[in-house]
């Protein structure tokens, strides 16, 4: 019973920190685990595990209807964001539920081949590394009409990265970074543009079967590839996935769904199979129990549970915000949270994070402006990587 009521509470938790930009899942688990008394240890899992899967569903709300991500739903802020301003926001919330929902499921099917094989592939794939991740920037760029654009802004994203990473006075170095190329750079060009959202038409997309299984073999693969890998993540997952098969926007709203889930999921996983933590999540659950065949099954059953009830949740509340968002002042919004976010960043990451933010902002703005993918600003994730496994 206690651990039932613990699921619910990390239900609750998570639609919490999944509709509030800036506050995350890592932050509160590190204040839960902080005050962890002895004897309640798969309470406090089944709470994590609960909070972490509903945040995944819950999370691309503020992405698709303010333009404001978080770093595993960045690259559906340009898909989704346009999706909304046709009034069709509500069908792309729909669609990354779906993805998550079914990621899920699908993960948790495949428990026994991951337990099989990921200890036999780990040490295979991690050697050939960059030369995977390379591989997908060519595949990725061998699309594109205006390559030496979009070269120009992954190698400058990138560039960006391995500064802000290495920076010394400036704690949590993402928040600026991430939120500057894909949150505020949005914002900023809604103002410009003087952007107002339409009434949302609150019904689903057709999607065929057929882009259904293109978009949940690519989140399945690229999810799998970068969940036992360090430095890799969910953006990174959807920037490989979205290099297999080319996919409308529904069916790459639903991919990024099926990742950000799925990931988070095999982090669990990997804490058994290869005794390390890929999320914030996963390194608390170290902390508090021992990871072996049991418990993981129970943390899978747990997760699959909340999966269910997040979903339908998550849709609820999709719907009201769909609703209503036309209702609003549109600008005194997007200024209010422009404003929220430098304040945020002054706290979290310090004063000197506004220089960051301003840079981020100013490529985000340029590539917007120029039609280029957001996905090529993932270089400032995917630069660093490659330089760390760089084989010469």
């Amino acid at each position: 019973m206690l651990i039932v009521v613990s699921m619910l509470l990390g239900i609750v938790m998570g639609c919490i920190t999944g509709i509030t930009p800036g506050l995350h899942i890592n932050l509160v688990a590190l204040i839960v685990v902080a005050f962890f008394t002895q004897g309640i240890s798969l309470n406090l899992a089944a709470f994590i595990v609960a909070m972490s899967i509903t945040h995944t569903f819950v999370d691309f709300l503020p992405s698709i209807f303010l333009g404001m991500p978080d770093e595993d739903t960045a690259l559906s802020v340009l898909p989704g964001h346009r999706m909304m301003q046709k009034g069709f926001g509500y069908a792309a919330f729909k669609l990354s539920l779906i993805g998550s929902l079914l990621g899920l499921v699908i993960a948790v099917l495949l428990l026994p081949v991951y337990s099989f094989a990921v200890p036999k592939l780990y040490g295979f794939v991690k050697q050939y590394m960059f030369y995977i991740l390379l591989a997908c920037l060519f595949v990725v760029l061998a699309k594109e009409k205006n390559k030496l654009e979009c070269l120009a802004v992954f190698l400058m994203a990138g560039f960006l990265g391995i500064i802000t990473l290495n920076l010394k006075h400036i704690r949590q170095p993402l928040l600026p970074l991430l939120t500057g190329l894909f949150g505020c750079s949005m914002l900023v060009f809604s103002l410009l543009t003087k952007a107002k959202p339409k009434k949302q038409v609150l019904k689903s997309i057709s999607i065929s079967k057929k882009e259904k299984i293109k978009a949940m073999i690519a989140g399945i693969v690229a999810a799998s590839l970068v969940s036992f890998l360090p430095g890799l993540g969910s953006s990174h997952a959807a920037v490989i996935g979205s290099s297999f098969f080319k996919l409308s926007d529904a069916g790459f709203i639903m991919l990024l769904g099926s990742i950000n889930t799925i990931v988070m999921l095999l982090s669990f996983l990997a804490l058994m199979l290869i005794g390390k933590p890929r999320t914030g999540s996963a390194a608390m659950l170290e902390r508090i129990i021992n990871i072996n065949p049991s418990t993981i099954i129970m943390l899978y059953i747990i997760a699959l549970i909340t999966g269910f009830i997040a979903f339908i949740i998550a849709a609820k509340l999709g719907r009201t915000i769909a609703k209503n968002i036309h209702k609003i002042n549109y600008t005194k919004i997007n200024v209010a949270v422009l404003l929220f976010v430098v304040l945020l960043c002054i706290v979290v990451s310090g004063i000197y994070s506004l220089i960051v933010l301003v840079a981020a902002t100013s490529l985000g703005v340029f590539t917007t402006t120029r039609g280029i993918r957001k996905m090529y600003l993932m270089g400032c994730l995917l630069l660093p990587v490659m330089i760390y496994y760089w084989p010469f």
